[in-house]
């Protein structure tokens, strides 16, 4: 199973801030560090200060100051940039990184943010979705001298250089959400990773299930597409410790113990090995806290050590 951070700098954070966290992930020994793509704080009990942190040119300084981790999004809206942009911003950022870098990609949902920038919302965004993944996977695939043209109802691509290539042969593609049928699909098509989260056991195994499926429903072998859960996670040595960290982000400790990862160590333990259990190679542990480094050693030295 591989670990990863993953954390929500629209709450308030500073690339220094982001950097140093980063830092003290790879320092742990965490596979991967992940950050959420948004423009807009969420919820009252936060300022939002000092803005947000645009989440591809946060990813290329983090490039170039780490050395193991993963890097990527989870995820980018489609409706932020265009996939002809955003093909050739993964694929520099994953030559700056030495190829460590994936592109998670969605739908977007949270419309107020899109209202403060003046960033279009349209009510379907699918079909602008699935498109975005068709062009950019195409763009990377297009043998070097060749070209790629495109032709949908949202994009349309003329003979295209396709270029720059990507460090790695294939940037692994994340696709995730809750969707009965249309989200699987999407993915068993497209991505190389079906991410669910914020959500109970049974729906997570619900899920995979579902995706699974979906790829064999198109004769793609389901044991190519992996399988992943992100948790918000708060693990203390005391009670009081938790909910202390609990405090610190705004949340209720007794609320937040329901379904995520919470409590001691052990208990987290416990938490992360029924999440393999039922099918999860990748969990991310989304810490919203980017200055408690100190959570960050702690999962890694009484946590992961004992899952590894």
């Amino acid at each position: 199973m591989e670990f990863c951070i993953f954390t929500e700098p629209q709450q308030g954070a500073t690339y220094d801030q982001l950097l140093t966290f980063a830092q003290a992930a790879e320092a742990a020994g965490f596979d991967g560090f992940f950050r959420s793509d948004h423009y807009l704080q969420m919820g009252d009990a936060w300022d939002g200060l000092p803005g947000p942190t645009d989440a591809w040119t946060t990813l290329a300084g983090l490039a170039r100051e780490t050395s193991t981790l993963r890097l990527g999004t989870l995820v980018s809206s489609a409706t932020f940039r265009h996939p002809g942009i955003l093909a050739i911003q993964v694929a520099q950022v994953d030559q700056m990184s030495g190829g460590r870098i994936e592109l998670g990609l969605g739908t977007g949902w949270f419309a107020e943010e899109h209202a403060a920038y003046g960033i279009p919302f349209p009510d379907k965004r699918f079909g602008l979705f699935e498109e975005q993944l068709e062009i950019i996977t195409g763009l990377w695939g297009t043998p070097i001298g060749e070209k790629y043209s495109f032709s949908g109802t949202h994009y349309r691509l003329a003979d295209a250089p396709a270029l720059p290539k990507p460090a790695q042969p294939r940037v692994p593609v994340i696709v995730g959400g809750g969707g009965a049928k249309r989200t699987p699909a999407i993915a068993a098509r497209f991505a190389t990773e079906f991410n669910i989260g914020f959500v109970d056991e049974a729906t997570i195994a619900a899920k995979f299930a579902g995706v699974r499926s979906a790829a064999e429903d198109i004769d793609r072998d389901p044991d190519s597409l992996k399988l992943s859960v992100a948790l918000p996670t708060i693990v203390a040595r005391s009670d009081a410790e938790f909910r202390a960290r609990a405090e610190t982000i705004h949340t209720d400790a007794d609320d937040f113990r329901l379904i995520n990862i919470a409590g001691s160590p052990a208990e987290a333990v416990d938490k992360i090995g029924r999440l393999g259990e039922i099918g999860a190679q990748r969990v991310y542990l989304q810490l919203i806290d980017v200055h408690d480094t100190d959570h960050v050693d702690l999962i890694a030295s009484e946590v992961l050590s004992q899952l590894r």
